[in-house]
């Protein structure tokens, strides 16, 4: 595997919005400092719902977004999903919390959450409907958190180290969103190193 695209976004308006925000990336050729609140140069405008230190890098994988492309009937250019990261030979389905990618400069994440679609992102894509699509779709990208921060690289090496605790797939993560879990099933997601609030939304519905 290999980092085979670093994004960085601007603040700007999306056509029909009257606010700014940084879902419009495009790939840079240079190395990027990344740091516990992400990658430095990269702008988040809501941070109520972006950004912080378990949402602090977005990962996309080729293999999902090579699927969307097929599914589309385009080509899906690098930042076009808002990402900051893409992991050639990755499929976004083998992923779960508390795996990590370990990237050959040095750089550790750890997947915390997945991505949930909204309004904006459909704005992006053109498409109002495209949220739903994207939920049915069942590939969501990839919320890290930042263990070891440093500098990475466009085209630089990058392993993807499974969690050996119990599984919570990312896939599964989008899917129960907003729902409320069996008892089970919140023990196994408090098991992982998830989403600061998810836990804390977990912990709170079985107090």
């Amino acid at each position: 595997m290999k980092v085979s695209a670093i994004c960085l976004g601007q603040a700007e308006k999306l056509p029909g919005k009257s606010y700014k925000t940084g879902i419009n990336k495009h790939p840079v050729a240079a190395a990027v400092l990344i740091d516990e609140t992400g990658l430095v140069g990269d702008r988040i405008c809501n941070r109520k719902y972006h950004g912080g230190p378990d949402q602090a890098v977005y990962v996309e994988g080729s293999l999902t977004l090579d699927w969307w492309a097929e599914a589309l009937g385009r080509p899906i250019e690098p930042g076009t999903f808002g990402e900051n990261l893409v992991i050639d030979g990755l499929d976004n389905r083998d992923v779960a919390a508390g795996d990590r990618f370990c990237l050959s400069g040095g750089v550790v994440l750890e997947a915390t959450s997945a991505r949930i679609p909204c309004n904006t992102f459909s704005a992006r894509m053109g498409d109002a409907a495209f949220a739903k699509r994207y939920m049915a779709a069942a590939r969501p990208g990839i919320y890290c958190r930042v263990l070891k921060p440093g500098t990475a690289s466009p085209e630089e090496d990058a392993s993807h180290v499974a969690f050996t605790g119990e599984k919570v797939p990312i896939a599964e993560m989008m899917r129960t969103f907003g729902k409320r879990l069996t008892p089970q099933d919140r023990a196994r997601y408090l098991s992982a190193p998830i989403h600061t609030k998810l836990r804390a939304d977990l912990e709170k519905a079985g107090s």
